[in-house]
């Protein structure tokens, strides 16, 4: 485990990441032209919380949905959803 310290848009914090995470991360920053990686943490940071906060969107649209379908299109989707899921490995 390595800890590092990044500085983030003049926030600076320390995080604890793996030594393959940071050659990972040195790797793409090289590719990059860049000399270290908090540009790429916090890129990353910022796509997970934009994508955390999409999900509770979708997650909040689909419960609202609830109760909207007549009980026999209910019961076809529900089975069309488990033979799906059965087919997954």
């Amino acid at each position: 485990m390595h800890v590092h310290v990044i500085q983030i848009r003049g926030v600076r914090t320390t995080v604890e990441i793996s030594d393959a995470q940071r050659a990972a991360l040195l790797k793409l920053a090289a590719e990059r032209g860049e000399k270290g990686f908090s540009r790429l943490v916090g890129e990353a940071l910022d796509r997970y919380l934009a994508e955390q906060g999409s999900r509770r969107d979708r997650v909040r649209l689909a419960l609202e949905t609830e109760g909207s379908l007549e009980p026999e299109a209910a019961d076809l989707l529900e089975d069309s959803v488990r033979r799906i899921r059965s087919s997954w490995r």
